[in-house]
C-alpha cells in the first residue's frame, strides 16, 4: 500500500495545473483556461502560441499531442488507483445485508434455500450504528445470530417481569402492561403507537350473581360465559356429553327430549360457542359447562372462564371497530347466542349428574333452573404497537403478535407470549442496530388486548384498518400459547405457509434437546402429525378468514400431544406451567421465539415470499370433491334441477392452471429483478385474499373465507346444504369465487386470454 501511494504522489508531482481561470471573451461569454506549469513548454505557453480561441490555447505543436497523450494516460492511472484505494478502504465499513431472491429451487413459493446476499454500501449509513460490528454475509449467518439473541436466560427474566396478579382487560393491570410496552418500544427506539377503541364486554354482576338451582341445591358459580344471553329459565336437566352433533343425536335417539332442555355439557373437543351454538339449534333453553377430571387433571372446585360469541371482536358492532359507538346504530352480531349459558365446576355438575342417575343416564326428568345476570361494560382497550421500518418494501409488513389480557394470571396464556413478543422486538432491533441487517419489509409487533372475550382487540384492529393493511400485511404469526408444554408440537397455519413452516422446523432445535422440532414431529408424517385445522378459538383465525391474510400459530405441548388444562381458569400459573415444561418453561419459550422469528425473517428478508401456492390443491380439491359428491346424488335423485356439477370440476381446472402458470411464471423470472419479484408477490399475497367470498356482508358473515371460513357460503356448508334454491345460487357463487383467485393468479388482464 505504501509503495502505491509513494508512485501516485511522484505521478501527481509530474504533473501540476496552476490554476483554472474564467474568462470573458469579446462578446462576454466566460471560458475556461488551463495554465500549465513553466515545466510544461513554458516559454510557447508564455507567449501564446498556437491557433484556437484565446481564453484557451492548446499546446504548440511538436510537443504538445504527446504531452496530451501522456497526460491523458497519466489522468487516467491516478483515477484508477485514486479508486482503487478508496474502494479498498471503504470496503471494510460494515456494510447493508440486502435481501435476495428465494433458491430457484422453490420456485413454487416454498422454503427458500440459502443463499450468500451481496453487501451494499450505502453512502447515507449512519456510521454510530454500523461501526459495531461487520455485517453478517448469509442467511446461516443472520438466522444464528438472531438464535443467540434469544436465550433460556433472558427469557426467565422477562417471563419473571411479566408475571402480574391481575391482567383482565381494561382493567389497571392491563393498561399498566400496555404502558410498559409501549416505553420499552420507545426505549428500543421502535416507532410505536396505541389503537384504542371502546368496546362492550359482558361481565357478571356483582350485585345480582348468576345462580343455578336444582331442587334444595342453589349454586352461585364463580366463572361464567361472556356475551350469554341473559334472564331466568327452567327446563328438564340432560346431560349431552360434548355437544357435538353426534352427541345431540344420540341423546335423541334413546328418546330424551333435547327441546327446552337445559344440556349439561363436559369442556373440551368445540369451542364453547360451538356447544352452545349447536344446542341452541336444537331448541335447548340454556346450556350448563363443566370440566370434567377424565379430561382435564384440575381441582374438583375450579372455576372456569370464557366466552360463548360464535364470532370475534365486539359483538354490539359487527364489521365495524369500536372507535365511537355514537356513530353507528345499535346493533349486535347475528353469532350471538341466543340462549342462556354458564359454567359450573365439577362438585357442582356432580351433584347434578348424581340426581339423574349418572353420565349413563341422559336426564330429562327433573327440572334445574338457570339465572344469568351479566351485564355490558362499555370497556376503554389498548392495542400497543412497535414497528422496524423495513429498508426497500417498508410499505409491506408482517406482524407478530401477543394477547395481553387473561382471566387471573394467565401465565401461558399471555405472559409467554409477552415474552415471546418483546424478545423478539429486542433481537430484531439489534439486529439492525448492531449487526447491519437489513430487512427488505417491515415487521409490526402488536400487543392486544380483550383476547379472552373473542380476539377483540385483533379484530377491532382488523375492522378499522382493513382498507390500509389490504395488499400490504404480508403475513401474521401469533405468538398466543407458544408453551403449553414440552415434548410435542403442533400448528395451525394458512396452506400458503405449510411450506415455510416445514423448512423453519428442520432448522430449530428440540426442546428436547436432540434433533430439530422436525424430527421431533416425525419427520416425513409431518403435516399429519402437527397441522391441526384453525379453529374460531385460534387467536391468528381472524386475520385468516377475516381479512384473506396467511396466518399461522403454534404450541410447544406435552408429549402425546396432551391438552394444557388450566386455559380459562385461574390456575394458569407459573408453577402448573413449569410442571408441564419440566422446569424448562425459559428454555422451551427462547426456542418457540427461534422459529417464530425466523418464519418472520425469512418473509421480510427474501426478494420472493416464501408463501407456496401449490398446497392448497390438495385443500381445495378435498372440498370440491366433497361438495361435487352432494351435488351429483341431488342431481341424480332429481331434487335439483338445472345445475350442472361439473361446474366444480371446470372451478378446480382454473384453479389449477392459475396456479401452474404462476409457479411457470416463477421459474422464468429473473429472480434478483426485484419489480419482477414484486409483482409476483402481489399475485401470491392476492390468493387468500381472493378466497374471501364477496357475495356475504362481514357484518352477518365475518368469516368470509370460501375454505376456511364459516357461514353458508362455505364449501363445506354446500356439502351438507339440502335446500335446492339455496344450493342452486351459493354454488354458482362458490364456483365464480375460485375462478375469480385463478384470474387474480395469472398474467395481466391483457395477456390473459381466458387462460383458466
Amino acid at each position: 500500500m505504501d509503495r502505491v501511494k509513494s508512485t501516485v504522489d511522484n505521478m501527481i508531482k509530474s504533473i501540476q495545473y496552476r490554476r483554472f481561470t474564467l474568462q470573458r471573451n469579446e462578446e462576454g461569454e466566460r471560458h475556461v483556461e488551463m495554465k500549465l506549469s513553466d515545466d510544461d513548454c513554458g516559454e510557447h505557453a508564455e507567449a501564446g502560441e498556437g491557433e484556437g480561441s484565446p481564453s484557451f490555447r492548446p499546446a504548440p505543436q511538436g510537443c504538445g499531442g504527446k504531452r496530451i497523450f501522456c497526460l491523458l494516460v497519466l489522468g487516467f492511472v491516478v483515477v484508477f488507483v485514486v479508486g482503487y484505494l478508496v474502494g479498498t478502504l471503504t470496503s471494510k465499513k460494515p456494510g447493508v445485508v440486502p435481501v435476495s431472491c428465494l433458491d430457484q429451487s422453490t420456485v413454487s413459493g416454498g422454503a427458500p434455500a440459502q443463499e450468500k446476499p451481496k453487501v451494499d454500501q450505502g453512502e447515507d449509513e449512519d456510521e454510530d450504528v454500523m461501526a459495531h460490528a461487520e455485517a453478517p454475509r448469509n442467511w446461516n449467518d443472520i438466522s444464528q445470530l438472531l438464535d443467540n439473541k434469544l436465550t433460556g436466560g433472558a427469557f426467565d427474566a422477562r417471563l419473571k417481569a411479566f408475571d402480574v396478579p391481575t391482567r383482565s382487560a381494561g382493567s389497571e393491570g392491563d393498561v399498566k402492561l400496555a404502558s410498559v410496552i409501549a416505553d420499552e418500544f420507545k426505549t428500543l427506539g421502535m416507532e410505536g403507537w396505541n389503537d384504542v377503541h371502546y368496546v362492550q364486554l359482558q361481565k357478571p354482576d356483582s350485585k345480582r350473581p348468576n345462580v343455578v338451582t336444582f331442587g334444595a341445591d342453589v349454586f352461585k358459580p364463580d366463572g361464567y360465559l361472556a356475551y350469554s344471553a341473559t334472564g331466568k329459565v327452567e327446563g328438564k336437566l340432560v346431560y349431552g356429553a360434548y355437544g357435538r352433533r353426534e352427541d345431540l343425536d344420540a341423546v335423541q335417539k334413546n328418546n330424551v327430549e333435547v327441546n327446552s332442555s337445559v344440556l349439561l355439557l363436559r369442556a373440551g373437543n368445540l369451542s364453547f360457542a360451538q356447544q352452545v351454538a349447536n344446542a341452541e339449534a336444537r331448541g335447548a333453553s340454556a346450556v350448563l359447562i363443566y370440566l370434567d377430571p377424565a379430561d382435564y387433571d384440575l381441582r374438583a372446585d375450579t372455576a372456569l372462564y370464557g366466552h360463548v360469541h360464535l364470532g370475534s371482536g365486539d359483538p354490539y358492532t359487527p364489521g365495524f371497530p369500536s372507535f365511537n359507538h355514537t356513530q353507528f346504530p345499535p346493533t349486535r352480531s347475528s353469532a350471538l347466542p341466543g340462549i342462556l349459558a354458564q359454567t359450573v365446576t365439577f362438585n357442582m355438575a356432580r351433584t347434578l349428574l348424581e340426581r339423574i342417575g349418572g353420565p349413563g343416564k341422559m336426564g330429562g326428568v327433573e327440572d334445574v333452573t338457570v339465572e344469568v345476570n351479566n351485564v355490558l361494560v362499555n370497556t376503554e382497550i389498548h392495542n400497543v404497537f412497535g414497528v422496524i421500518e423495513g429498508f426497500v418494501d417498508p410499505d409491506e409488513y408482517v406482524v407478530l403478535g401477543a394477547q395481553r389480557d387473561a382471566w387471573g394470571k394467565g401465565y401461558a396464556r399471555a405472559a409467554v407470549g409477552c415474552s415471546v413478543l418483546m424478545e423478539l422486538a429486542k433481537a430484531f432491533k439489534d439486529l439492525v442496530e448492531k449487526d447491519g441487517v437489513r430487512p427488505r419489509r417491515s415487521l409490526v409487533f402488536a400487543s392486544w388486548s380483550a383476547g379472552e372475550y373473542g380476539s377483540v382487540g385483533a379484530t377491532e384492529y382488523l375492522e378499522g384498518y382493513l382498507s390500509s393493511i389490504d395488499r400490504k400485511l404480508v403475513s401474521y404469526i401469533s405468538l398466543d400459547g407458544v408453551v403449553l408444554g414440552r415434548g410435542g408440537f403442533v400448528a395451525s397455519a394458512s396452506p400458503l405457509l405449510y411450506s415455510l413452516l416445514e423448512s423453519t422446523m428442520k432448522q430449530v432445535k428440540s426442546p428436547l434437546g436432540d434433533g430439530t422440532v422436525y424430527d421431533m414431529a416425525g419427520n416425513s408424517q409431518w403435516e399429519a402429525n402437527v397441522l391441526r385445522p384453525m379453529s374460531i378459538d385460534d387467536p391468528a383465525y381472524p386475520f385468516l378468514a377475516v381479512a384473506g391474510v396467511p396466518s399461522i400459530s403454534f404450541h410447544f405441548i406435552s408429549p402425546k400431544l396432551e391438552a394444557y388444562p388450566y386455559y380459562g381458569t385461574c390456575m394458569d400459573t407459573k408453577d402448573h406451567l413449569n410442571y408441564k415444561t419440566i422446569h424448562k418453561t425459559g428454555e422451551t419459550a427462547a426456542q418457540a421465539a427461534q422459529l417464530a422469528g425466523r418464519l418472520a425473517l425469512r418473509l421480510v428478508h427474501n426478494h420472493l415470499l416464501g408463501l407456496d401456492v401449490s398446497k392448497y390443491r390438495n385443500v381445495l380439491a378435498q372440498a370440491i370433491y366433497r361438495l361435487y359428491k352432494h351435488v351429483q346424488q341431488l342431481v341424480q335423485s332429481g331434487k335439483l334441477k338445472d345445475v350442472d356439477p361439473n361446474w366444480l370440476s371446470s372451478a378446480s381446472g382454473s384453479f389449477s392452471r392459475a396456479m401452474a402458470n404462476l409457479n411457470t411464471v416463477i421459474m422464468n423470472t429473473d429472480l434478483t429483478d426485484e419489480r419482477s419479484c414484486r409483482r409476483i408477490n402481489e399475485k401470491l399475497m392476492s390468493v387468500e385474499r381472493n378466497l374471501l367470498s364477496p357475495y356475504v356482508s362481514p357484518v352477518d358473515t365475518p368469516f368470509r373465507h370460501l375454505l376456511l371460513g364459516r357461514g353458508k357460503h362455505t364449501l363445506a356448508a354446500l356439502a351438507e346444504t339440502a335446500d335446492p334454491q339455496e344450493l342452486h345460487t351459493q354454488l354458482a357463487l362458490a364456483t365464480w369465487n375460485i375462478k375469480m383467485c385463478a384470474n387474480v393468479m395469472v398474467s395481466d388482464i391483457w395477456k390473459n386470454d381466458n387462460q383458466v
